[in-house]
């Protein structure tokens, strides 16, 4: 019997690299994709197949989705995208062609490996695409304008895709990650460093880097969210959401409070994590 199939894209560290340990533990023949292959040896040794991925490169997409479905007689069972990046800071002050990659990677990568592999997916009338989205896709960030745009989008181009999925036996489902150990925040923390740090935005790009630097310390281990996967992939009738990490909370936060008295509570947290900071680096000197 043929085992199911899992293709994990951005799988080369942190929550991908989880993700595609767990699916492999649970059974699937599971490939994991990234750019950085020298990072990937731990799945090789594991029993993983790695395979170069840059999804913003739809050729390269195309390629690896096509040679996938030949080593699996055009079997595609799951499709987790989680390749995604952080990009942060002043919409004033971050270049366009900057805005513009970061959707190119977190949105239209995500819609172009969805492209992908729904022809394998109907000829089966079954499958699962499991979205790794963000509390940010609900929840707004200080200078995060276009990594939050982007994951709003995610969180809307999944719900239409459900209904549209439906008829052919295709699950779509959507994964909240909190704060969780990894790379992300260090390379959006360099992102708004280097275009917000001096000039205008100055007090909000250092509020909005002290909260990432606090929230790094809370951080949830990958496997919290590896595990959400787990269930996504396996259950016989998955969530259409599943929410965990550190700070998730403020989603039903987000839910209760009024737009003012929610932006309200935000700045007075990011006014306190500075306050604080500023107060530790005091008393160190």
């Amino acid at each position: 019997m043929q085992r199911e199939v899992a293709l994990v894209t951005g799988a080369s560290s942190g929550i991908g690299k989880q993700i595609a340990k767990n699916l492999k533990r649970n059974g699937f023949n599971v490939y994991g994709l990234a750019r950085r292959v020298d990072q990937m040896n731990e799945l090789d040794d594991l029993g993983i197949n790695t395979m170069y991925l840059d999804v913003a490169d739809e050729e390269s997409v195309d390629q690896a989705v096509k040679q996938i479905a030949a080593q699996t007689d055009g079997h595609i069972d799951v499709l987790v995208n989680n390749a995604g990046y952080g990009s942060f800071g002043a919409v004033e002050e971050v270049p366009l062609e900057e805005g513009e990659y970061q959707f190119k990677v977190n949105v239209f990568g995500t819609m172009k490996m969805i492209q992908a592999v729904l022809p394998y997916m109907r000829e089966q009338h079954q499958g699962r695409i499991i979205n790794i989205s963000s509390v940010d896709g609900k929840v707004s960030h200080l200078l995060g304008s276009w990594y939050v745009g982007s994951k709003f989008a995610i969180e809307g181009i999944s719900d239409s895709l459900r209904l549209e999925l439906n008829p052919f036996g295709i699950d779509v489902i959507v994964i909240e990650p909190g704060a969780v150990e990894s790379d992300w925040a260090a390379i959006a923390m360099d992102k708004l460093i280097d275009s917000s740090a001096n000039g205008p935005y100055a007090g909000l790009a250092q509020q909005s880097a002290n909260f990432m630097e606090i929230s790094a310390k809370f951080a949830s281990k990958p496997r919290v969210i590896a595990r959400l996967v787990d269930l996504a992939a396996i259950s016989k009738r998955p969530k259409t959401r599943y929410t965990a990490g550190s700070g998730h909370q403020a989603i039903a936060l987000r839910k209760i409070l009024p737009d003012r008295t929610f932006d309200a509570l935000m700045n007075a947290m990011y006014r306190y994590v500075t306050k604080t900071a500023n107060r530790k680096i005091a008393e160190n000197r």
